[in-house]
């Protein structure tokens, strides 16, 4: 079977000598290319195969308009999604093997926006001025791979040659190798979990039991990032079932800590309709960072310090009936089977007797709150008198997602 195509997008009036040589280099390893001409201007340096004019018109307007108006942030909006959609249309129709692209920051922009319209799996390299900082806005939740230029991209040089020739090779190796190793065996179905550091124990049993049964699971880390790559992949249809155990990003969502993941964290199951099973792990803290990043507001508060670079700290009372109210109103939204497990001895590792964040009381409001708002008709609420790390808890959890997918393929 013959490898896709390689996407190469960038702006060929600016960046065309480094676009060629990368060129050069993927075709030169028996891979076909697809240019993209990004630029606005400037003449390009050699002839696309998409010419920034039919950028331009994939996103609804002209060139020559843009020249006029003379916007440089319109422009690279405009080129930016002309040339997502314009990678979407190429994807539908098969021609999408893998995307590279190289820039300064707005180049970066706009190549890290068309990648984005890629499914997670399609590779794709950014080489860029700008990815030894914050390539959060750039990245996503897709698996974008960004690589530092060094040196500004401003010609071939023996450091540019060097760094553009690894991209090259890369992308290359990668879009052989992702054909390689498909199977024709069938797959297993998918399922999501999150996962905390405290509800380790319970995420690991609950996925081994799962794993034991022929499905396969994948695990996103509960520090925001993770919450919305699993929205996203449910959202595309990868996901077939979720065992959502750890919902604590809504603690810093709601209070103001650094692993939010938005307030449409928990609804992508539910407009999917695919069966979902929820708990509250470790709706017992808010992230920050170092101890003497806590807020002064927060002064006085309980808190305890995971290691150097996270301090947590306790939701207090108040916090966690707004959590219920939060998590009963996604739940009673949803379109398919859902059960929400209640651990009644704890939420976490240090939410039981004799750790840092035992709170019966705190607790209890939340499972109040839950019982008295969630539509009962929508979502069975399953109360075990355990701490959520305990295996009989994680096997429980297990045990009914298996029941919902089964009863659904029935």
């Amino acid at each position: 079977m013959t490898a896709g195509k390689v996407v190469i997008i960038g702006t060929l009036d600016t960046k065309g000598v480094e676009l060629q040589y990368i060129k050069e280099i993927v075709e030169g390893s028996g891979l076909q290319t697809i240019v993209i001409n990004a630029g606005i201007v400037g003449k390009p340096y050699f002839e696309p195969d998409i010419s920034n004019a039919s950028v331009a018109e994939a996103a609804g307007t002209t060139l020559m308009e843009l020249i006029e108006q003379g916007d440089r942030g319109q422009a690279i909006d405009v080129m930016m999604k002309g040339s997502a959609e314009i990678v979407r249309q190429l994807f539908q129709a098969g021609q999408v093997g893998g995307m590279i692209s190289v820039g300064g920051s707005a180049g970066t922009t706009v190549g890290c926006y068309a990648m984005q319209v890629l499914p997670v799996g399609v590779p794709k390299i950014m080489v860029s001025t700008v990815a030894s900082g914050d390539t959060s806005p750039y990245v996503g939740v897709k698996d974008i791979t960004m690589m530092y230029s060094v040196v500004d991209i401003s010609g071939l040089n023996r450091l540019s040659r060097t760094i553009l020739a690894n991209a090259a090779f890369g992308i290359s190796g990668m879009v052989k190798g992702s054909q390689s190793t498909q199977t024709q065996a069938a797959e297993k179905t998918l399922l999501g979990a999150t996962m905390f550091g405290v509800t380790t124990a319970c995420v690991t049993k609950a996925r081994e039991y799962l794993e034991e049964r022929g499905y396969e699971v994948l695990v996103f880390h509960a520090t925001g990032s993770g919450g919305r790559a699993m929205e996203s992949l449910i959202e595309s249809g990868f996901i077939k079932g979720v065992l959502d155990i750890t919902t604590t990003e809504w603690c810093d969502e709601l209070v103001g800590g650094i692993f939010a993941a938005g307030p449409l964290r928990l609804e992508a199951a539910g407009k999917a309709g695919i069966p979902q099973v929820v708990s509250v792990g470790a709706l017992d803290m808010v992230n920050f960072g170092s101890l003497d990043s806590v807020p002064g507001k927060f002064k006085g508060r309980r808190l305890y310090q995971h290691n150097p670079t996270i301090t947590l700290m306790r939701t207090t009372v108040e916090e966690n009936r707004q959590l219920g109210k939060i998590i009963a109103h996604k739940l009673n939204q949803t379109l398919g089977p859902t059960a929400l497990f209640l651990p009644l001895k704890g939420v976490s590792a240090i939410d039981q007797e004799g750790q840092p964040f035992y709170g019966p009381e705190e607790d209890e409001a939340l499972f109040q709150t839950l019982r008295e708002e969630l539509n009962p008709v929508r979502v069975t609420i399953v109360e075990i008198n355990r701490n959520i790390n305990d295996q009989e808890f994680a096997v429980a959890m297990a045990e009914k997602l298996i029941q919902m997918l089964e009863a659904k393929e029935n």
